[in-house]
């Protein structure tokens, strides 16, 4: 949630910085991700001064151009050549000096020195629009004789720059997701601090007034389970309008679009009470009435996106007479909002059940700013405040009168919640003894009333915007996050165990073990959600969706199924990375997958047809390493995947001749290698990603991509045994083959046939070069392979090497069609 500094300090006396204000919203349990500079005119007029114009003449090779010189009070005038019409002797105006940078939409200049027709102009004079302070491009700006010269710009325009905070709401912490919310446990803070009250100054609502008297809207709740309370009043006679420059950049401070004076209003009280509203076109309201309810199942309803819904008949519909106009609490209905053509509107200000909410926002795939927080619980007895302020808002913004009596339909108000509190549990839990008058002052501070004292305890009254606080525990976390984590000091005194117990879960310990050693390759451990989009398995064979393991109530479309595979968290991961100037990429993860396997579905045990695994995936993508003096950057290839896989297996005990690689392509995989054993079962696959599949998370370079089964490794390597041998005390022997083979043939081939030919001497065949280009016959390539033989008993002499390699070459040339070249 973002909140604007400078609007923060509409409602609290602020005496820190937006660091300070940061970082005592993460003491108190607010934590807040980041700050960013907002500037009210892009660039923050820096590089603009006042000057003064010395003296103004013709240039003499233009018509139109003058040459001026001009004080910008640095004691040296500067000579500038301006085009304006109206620039003038003695004229205050304001100057880009050499170095400024001008906006123009997304493009920039930069004020350079510069010869104009021969004149040496050392700046520019500007006109409103070139600097951003207005839109006239009718000549320089004049300011009057009383601006001083040299003043920079941004002082003179008065200009402020805003900081917005970002500030990350815990759940169950919905009090604070606006302005006023985080002013006023600000305010609790700043009361500790500075031992003394610290008020938070709340819009007043006392000069609101009924117009005219006469009745509008009616509302009728018929579901009062699922809308506890609903008011509403009706403004008439109102201008939709641009909304005002102020009320513009407070939305726009925060990331809110603007869109017109009414809605705007209602967004604007949103973000700052944390009461959600709605503003429906009276036009649209049948007969004047309101009626709350469910709408019957399979419904057809088109909301403000212009997408039809079908409704069930647990979702609570905003109707007139002839249907529905709202999804109640949480989106509009495409008829019924406000249009420019509007002129009377009905202010909506409710609450409604968080569980029936949460329930149709999942089911319809919607998440809003009002969802948001009425999933979360608003305060019931809010609503008509929030409602008067948001008619004197349109009122001022939009003229008109409130028409008709304030419709209020609270048929079971919500009574303030009473907690029993002990000082000595206060003091257990938190483990220090805080004085008695502190924990008071705090608790007065949050607003929460002492009713009674005696020696068991205190009973609490917990204001009904608090809806995490219900139980005495609730209270003391309050307490301590206000009093300071901090403050609560480290023992004396330490209680410790003196056993040991050592971790004897193998494959726990082999995990940490590839750990270290892929850390030890430069890579980074990441950790994803294993919850995901089913999206991504929409358009997958290798991964079906009807195989993915669905959520019954999920938080959003995009975590609505369990991950089938470890892919799509670590592209994720390589997209945030890659957007923020970090592409390249050495990344590995451990974590479950899920699949469903209808066939082993059970009536009395739907479980039973759920598969679950452990895997290990790696990620490569960019460069080996960065580009320096010492040698030039390196990309990353599919060739280094696969020699870090081999690594792997090979560090499990896993070595290379008990497994086989085939060679297969999908909508996955370009190209890629099926890791199995020679007894068929599969341990994992790797190779290089598709691209329309990178393209869908906009990476524009190739990735590497190996996902392999841990659950079946770990039964690998138990079978897996260690053997040992003398070091061969006779020399190897080394002979090399320049072969020339089709395009179509792999060096595993190769590798296959000569090691079948020899098995008592050849101990091993590599691949040292590979050429692909002119002087080849056509549909050919050359491989260049290294053979290295060895006897044990004896030194091998050339008549015992030229057999083997005879042989070898022989097998090659009739089976793979391979020529010497």
């Amino acid at each position: 949630m973002n909140i604007s500094y400078n609007w923060l300090k509409e409602y609290i006396d602020l005496p820190l910085t937006p660091e300070e204000t940061a970082a005592a919203l993460t003491s108190i349990g607010l934590e807040t991700g980041g700050i960013e500079e907002v500037e009210s005119i892009r660039g923050g007029l820096k590089g603009l001064v006042v000057g003064k114009v010395l003296t103004c003449v013709p240039h003499p090779d233009s018509d139109h151009l003058h040459v001026t010189t001009v004080d910008l009070g640095g004691g040296v005038p500067q000579q500038i050549v301006c085009g304006a019409p109206n620039v003038a002797e003695n004229q205050k105006v304001i100057v880009a000096t050499i170095g400024t940078v001008l906006y123009s939409g997304d493009e920039t200049f930069t004020i350079k020195k510069s010869k104009i027709r021969g004149q040496e102009s050392n700046g520019m004079i500007c006109a409103e629009d070139e600097i951003g302070v207005g839109t006239s491009h009718d000549g320089i700006i004049v300011l009057p004789d009383s601006a001083k010269i040299g003043t920079p710009a941004c002082e003179y325009y008065k200009l402020e720059s805003d900081y917005v905070l970002e500030v990350d709401i815990t759940p169950n912490r919905i009090d604070a997701a606006s302005h006023f919310g985080v002013a006023r446990d600000l305010a609790a803070y700043l009361a500790n601090q500075k031992q003394q009250t610290w008020a938070v100054k709340k819009p007043s609502v006392d000069n609101f007034k009924i117009d005219d008297p006469s009745p509008a809207v009616t509302v009728t709740v018929e579901n009062t389970e699922a809308c506890p309370r609903y008011s509403g009043i009706t403004v008439k006679n109102v201008q939709v309008k641009e909304s005002p420059e102020w009320l513009r950049r407070r939305l726009e401070a925060i990331g809110v679009r603007s869109i017109n004076n009414i809605v705007d209003i209602t967004n604007y009280i949103l973000h700052e009470t944390g009461q959600p509203l709605h503003a429906f076109d009276l036009r649209e309201i049948i007969d004047n009435q309101v009626i709350v309810k469910p709408l019957p199942e399979g419904t057809k309803f088109t909301t403000l996106d212009e997408v039809e819904r079908t409704l069930s008949d647990r979702d609570l519909m905003i109707c007139n007479r002839e249907g529905g106009m709202c999804i109640g609490g949480v989106f509009g209905g495409l008829a019924s909002g406000v249009k420019d053509s509007t002129t009377d509107v009905f202010l909506e200000s409710a609450c409604f059940n968080p569980t029936w909410i949460r329930k149709t926002a999942r089911r319809h795939g919607l998440n809003t700013d009002a969802s948001f927080r009425f999933e979360r619980g608003v305060d019931p007895n809010n609503t008509v405040y929030v409602l008067k302020r948001a008619a004197m808002l349109v009122k001022e913004l939009a003229g008109g009168q409130i028409t008709g009596p304030i419709q209020d339909i609270y048929p079971n108000p919500v009574q303030n919640a009473k907690v029993e509190l002990s000082i000595h549990k206060v003091w257990s839990l938190i483990g220090k003894n805080i004085p008695v008058a502190t924990i008071e002052n705090i608790l007065k501070s949050l607003e929460i009333n002492i009713l009674h004292k005696n020696e068991q305890g205190w009973t609490l009254e917990i204001p009904a915007y608090r809806v995490d606080v219900t139980r005495d525990v609730d209270v003391i976390e309050d307490i301590l996050r206000i009093y300071g984590y901090n403050n609560v000091e480290t023992g004396e005194t330490l209680k410790s165990n003196l056993s040991y117990q050592t971790d004897t879960d193998l494959a726990y310990k082999l995990q940490n073990l590839i750990s270290e050693q892929l850390t030890g390759y430069g890579f980074y451990e990441i950790l994803n959600n294993s919850l995901t989009a089913s999206a991504y398995y929409e358009p997958l064979s290798v991964w079906p969706k009807q195989q993915c393991v669905a959520l019954a109530n999920p938080q959003s479309a995009e975590l609505d199924v369990m991950r089938q595979s470890l892919l799509f968290g670590g592209l994720e991961s390589i997209q945030f990375n890659r957007n923020h100037k970090n592409p390249d990429l050495h990344l590995y993860e451990f974590g479950n997958v899920y699949s469903f396997l209808p066939d082993k579905a059970q009536d009395d045990n739907q479980f039973a047809a759920i598969r679950e695994e452990f895997h290990l995936a790696l990620w490569l993508t960019g460069s080996n390493a960065e580009n320096s003096w010492l040698r030039p950057a390196e990309k990353t290839s599919v060739f280094e995947l696969k020699a870090l896989v081999e690594n792997v297996l090979l560090r499990l005990g896993i070595a290379s001749k008990k497994v086989v690689y085939k060679t297969y392509s999908d909508e996955i995989f370009t190209a890629a290698l099926s890791i199995e054993t020679h007894s068929g079962r599969k341990l994992g696959v790797m190779g290089t990603l598709q691209k329309p599949l990178l393209k869908r998370f906009d990476i524009g370079a190739e990735v590497y991509f190996a996902e392999l089964c841990w659950d079946a490794l770990m039964k690998e390597h138990r079978n897996a045994s260690v053997k040992q041998q003398e070091i061969a005390r006779f020399p190897a022997v080394r002979r090399d083959l320049a072969l020339l083979i089709d395009k179509k043939t792999a060096f595993a081939d190769i590798e296959k046939i000569a090691l079948q030919t020899d098995k008592k001497l050849l101990r091993e065949v590599s691949l040292f070069d590979v050429y692909e280009g002119k002087n080849l016959p056509e549909g050919k390539k050359s491989y260049a392979v290294a053979f290295i033989l060895q006897d044990e008993d004896k030194t091998l002499n050339d008549k015992q090497i030229e057999s083997v390699m005879s042989r070898i070459q022989k097998n090659l040339e009739d089976k793979l069609g391979a020529t010497l070249r």
